[in-house]
Order: C-alpha cells, then sequence, then structure tokens
C-alpha cells in the first residue's frame, strides 16, 4: 500500500482526531538518532564514552542498513546508557536534549500533529526516558511509546533493554494497538519510513514525510511550549562530522585554554587587548565608554564609583567589561567557583542573598571604586533576559547599563549540572571565542530611584534598554525557575 505525502493531510477540523506520529525524521528534519546517543553520552558519561560511541559508530550504521534497524540502534543504545545513572539520563533528557529536539522540528508534520488535539502520540525506536521529556513538554504530547531500557536495583542502566526489544516494524505496531485497543483506531498516522508501514496500517488516514529535502524547521515559539533554559557544553548539534571534529579538536583546545587563561591572568591590563588579539580571542567593544568619576569635567569628584548593571550569559562577563572598560572593577557574585575566583583578574566579592548584608557590602564597595554587577542572578542562552533584582537600584543612582552578548561556536562556558570550575576553560577552549560588550548611557537621575523612581522601576527599565539593545525578550523567570526546571532543584550552591 502506498501512503500519501503528508502534505496532502488537511489540518482543519482535526480538534476531536487523534494523531500517532514516529520523531527521527517524522516530527524531526533529521532522520539520524546518532546526535542525540552522543548528547547522552558526552552530558550523561563523559569525553571517554563519546570517543567509544564515535569508534563503534560505523559498526553501528552498517549493521542498521545491512542487518537490521533494531540491531544497530541496539549497539547505539548499549554504548550511550551502559553504567549510566537513571537520574543522570533523566536529567540530560530534561536539561540537554530539548533544546537540539526543538531546534529540527519538520513544519508539515508539526502542522499535522498539532491539529489533532484529542489525543497525540508518539512512537519511536528510541527510549522513552530519552524522548518523554520533550515529546510531552514541548509537543504537546500525551503519550509516548518507546523502548524500554534494563535498570539495576541499585537505579542504573545496564545497557539492554526490556522485553519485546527496540520499537520497530510490527513491535511498533503491537504498541499502538495496546494503547488504542481494538475498539478505535488512530485517526491519523505519520511515519517516514519502510519500518513505520506496520503501524501505519492501523490508522484511518496514514501519511509519509519524505526526506528533510530543503524545509525549515519550525520557528522554536510556534511549539507547544518553547525552550527557555537548557544546559550542556556542546554548542552544536553533533552530527557524525560535527562530533568528530569536536573530539579532535578537544585535546588541542584544552592547552589552548589553559594557556590563554595563565597568559591573560598575569598580563597587565592595559595590555591584555593586545594578547587577545595574539591569542586568538576577539573583544569587540561598542558605544560610549564612561569615564570614571574621578575623570569627570569641572574638577568634581564623586564620591561613589560607578556601578555597571550587565545581563549575565557567563561568568567572564564582569572580566571582559573591565577589559573592555580599560579600568578594573570590582564585581559581587553568587554561585561561582573558588577556582574561578582565584584565576579572576579581578577582585570578586561573594553575595550572601541576605538582602541587608549584601546591601552593606555593595554601598561599601561603591565608596571603594567601580563595581559591576549581574541582577539576573544566573546565566541564559536563549535570547531573552530574566528578571532583575531591584536590589542595586536602591543603592547609586550613578547607574551604566551594560549589554554583553559572547559568541560560542562549540562549547557553552555555563553550567548547571557540570562542573562550574571548568566555565572559564570551556568558553576558551572555542577556537576564535568572540565578546561583545556595549555601554549604553549612564541612567539620568529622573530614572533612578534618587530621582522618584521605585527600585522595581529601575530594574525594569533597565531590562528593557538592555534587551532592545541585544534583540531579547524580556521575561518575569528568575534564577529559581531556571533551576527548578533544570534540574528540579532551587540551584544552591554546596560549599
Amino acid at each position: 500500500m502506498a501512503f500519501r505525502n503528508v502534505e496532502k493531510c488537511s489540518s482543519e477540523g482535526r480538534e476531536k482526531h487523534t494523531v500517532v506520529a514516529d520523531l527521527d525524521g517524522t516530527l524531526t528534519r533529521g532522520r539520524s538518532s546518532f546526535p542525540y546517543f552522543m548528547l547522552m553520552a558526552i552530558e550523561g558519561g563523559s569525553i571517554l564514552r563519546a570517543v567509544v560511541l564515535m569508534l563503534v559508530s560505523p559498526l553501528a550504521w552498517m549493521l542498521y542498513h545491512f542487518v537490521s534497524e533494531e540491531v544497530g540502534i541496539r549497539v547505539l543504545i548499549f554504548v550511550s546508557f551502559a553504567g549510566l545513572k537513571v537520574k543522570d539520563i533523566e536529567a540530560v533528557a530534561r536539561a540537554v536534549l530539548p533544546k537540539f529536539y526543538a531546534e529540527d522540528i519538520h513544519p508539515e508534520s508539526w502542522r499535522v500533529f498539532s491539529a489533532c488535539c484529542f489525543n497525540r502520540c508518539v512512537v519511536t525506536a528510541n527510549p522513552r526516558i530519552m524522548v518523554e521529556h520533550f515529546c510531552k513538554n514541548h509537543l504537546g504530547a500525551d503519550k509516548v511509546l518507546g523502548t524500554e531500557i534494563q535498570v539495576t536495583k541499585g537505579g542504573r542502566a545496564t545497557g539492554f533493554l526490556l522485553s519485546p526489544g527496540v520499537l520497530v516494524g510490527d513491535r511498533k505496531r503491537h504498541a499502538v494497538k495496546l494503547e488504542f485497543g481494538d475498539q478505535e483506531a488512530p485517526d491519523v498516522g505519520l511515519g517516514d519510513r519502510e519500518s513505520d508501514h506496520p503501524f501505519l496500517h492501523l490508522c484511518k488516514e496514514a501519511y509519509m514525510v519524505p526526506p528533510r529535502g530543503n524545509v525549515e524547521a519550525v520557528p522554536m515559539h510556534k511549539l507547544f511550549k518553547p525552550v527557555v533554559f537548557h544546559d550542556g557544553r556542546l554548542v552544536q548539534r553533533p552530527t557524525p562530522a560535527v562530533a568528530l571534529m569536536t573530539l579532535i579538536w578537544f585535546p588541542f583546545g584544552l592547552v589552548i585554554s589553559i594557556i590563554r587563561v595563565l597568559i591573560c591572568v598575569n598580563t597587565p591590563l592595559p595590555l591584555v587587548p593586545a594578547m587577545y588579539k595574539l591569542l586568538g580571542i576577539k573583544l569587540t567593544v561598542r558605544g560610549n565608554v564612561p569615564a570614571a568619576p574621578e575623570e569627570t569635567g569641572g574638577g568634581q569628584v564623586h564620591a561613589q564609583g560607578v556601578l555597571f548593571v550587565c545581563c549575565h550569559r557567563t561568568c567572564l562577563d564582569p572580566v571582559f567589561l573591565s577589559v573592555a572598560l580599560g579600568k578594573q572593577v570590582t564585581a559581587v557574585t553568587y554561585s561561582v567557583s573558588r577556582l574561578t575566583e582565584i584565576i579572576s583578574p579581578i577582585p570578586t566579592v561573594r553575595l550572601t542573598r541576605n538582602r541587608e548584608k549584601d546591601a552593606g557590602n555593595i554601598k561599601r564597595l561603591l565608596e571603594a571604586g567601580h563595581l559591576v554587577i549581574c541582577p539576573e542572578g544566573t546565566t541564559c542562552r536563549e535570547p531573552v533576559l530574566l528578571r532583575f533584582s531591584a536590589l542595586f537600584a536602591e543603592l547609586t543612582d550613578q547607574i551604566v547599563p551594560v549589554a554583553v552578548l559572547p559568541k560560542m561556536s562549540m562549547f557553552h562556558g555555563n553550567t548547571v549540572r557540570g562542573y562550574k570550575a571548568f566555565d572559564p576553560f570551556f568558553f576558551l577552549m572555542n577556537p576564535r571565542p568572540h565578546y561583545e560588550v556595549t555601554f549604553l548611557e549612564q541612567l539620568p537621575r529622573e530614572l533612578t530611584h534618587a530621582g522618584g523612581k521605585s527600585p522595581y522601576e529601575v530594574a525594569n527599565c533597565i531590562q528593557k534598554m538592555l534587551a532592545a539593545t541585544l534583540g531579547f525578550q524580556c521575561t518575569t523567570f528568575t534564577r529559581r525557575d531556571k533551576y527548578l526546571m533544570l534540574t528540579q532543584g532551587d540551584g544552591s550552591v554546596k560549599q
């Protein structure tokens, strides 16, 4: 039986219809699940596990195409999952994979899948534990039928599977039949390959999604729920080519990163920009770099330093701001590692989250000189700004907003689940790390707390100014929201 192209499927009047869809190659444009197994190996395991997966992937490919689809997938699952804690697998599935899945949703299959509102079901050969969070939270799936992995009593994956094994071919058909029963067949079925035909025959209407071609992915904001927070070190989807290039670069990048840190930390601040050029680090400074208080005209000297209010992208924001300014500033920090504090070329002072103590510390620091603060309280990778804490607005009227934007090609310079001490090194492991620092005009007195505005109005005003400069969106999400979504915790740091 020949199935029609998904483009022939109408999405009108399907509010009470049920739909069953495959994942890789159907709901997503990419047909290969290798990138997601590689992400699981790196983020849930280690770089060594990723190397092993890379080495066995040619074997898995040959088994997939010349022996059976099931055998090839079994190899990928075993290497990626064997020995991992279930809680680590779930954490990667919740914090890392959704971003990459969400950037690859097929527009035609999503048009049909999202139109069927009564019951949406995803059936996939991938381990259910790996894809269920994304499918339910970001695609609005009601049920996910996938391969079930074997788990020890100690909560670790063995790498082997529970019966009936990999969900392909007739096993998909059996799973769908069990889910929907004999009374009512699914209204719409979506697949992309021959092994999907058995479950498609159960559906009243069945459609095939052709190979990717040149179709553009669905914009993330059109999904059931967009991805706002995500974790993981890799910037690009680890396709076989990207994964190979990343693994080859990793040891060289690590050595280069250490060299960059050691040289820049021990270089006098005025010479750092020139050293950046020699080390392949690009710094772009925009706007009018503000004069220090002691340099203002008329012979007047302010009693306080300038408070630079900065958006927060990595732990290196204050460092690059200081280099761009050409003067050393003190950074108030929260949730940074001891190693980061030790290697920091500028002074750092920890916040305690005790409002009175923090206010007193900030006032004393401002009396001593310039200060940089990131009111978001945590980093964010997506083009959004989190809610700004208003404490800083109560303490001074000399406020300069600063927009920072790091650009990375291989590795993210921040993490939630990983070791925060490595954040600066991972950023500097990128072949050509780039930071953009944009200084805005000092906030007019009439827009400050001293000019009659409430601290919240000042904080919101600066958030909007920085968002407009960067082309970002303002949100009311907080640090707590981020950690609840990614780790199911509040982000408290264990000392």
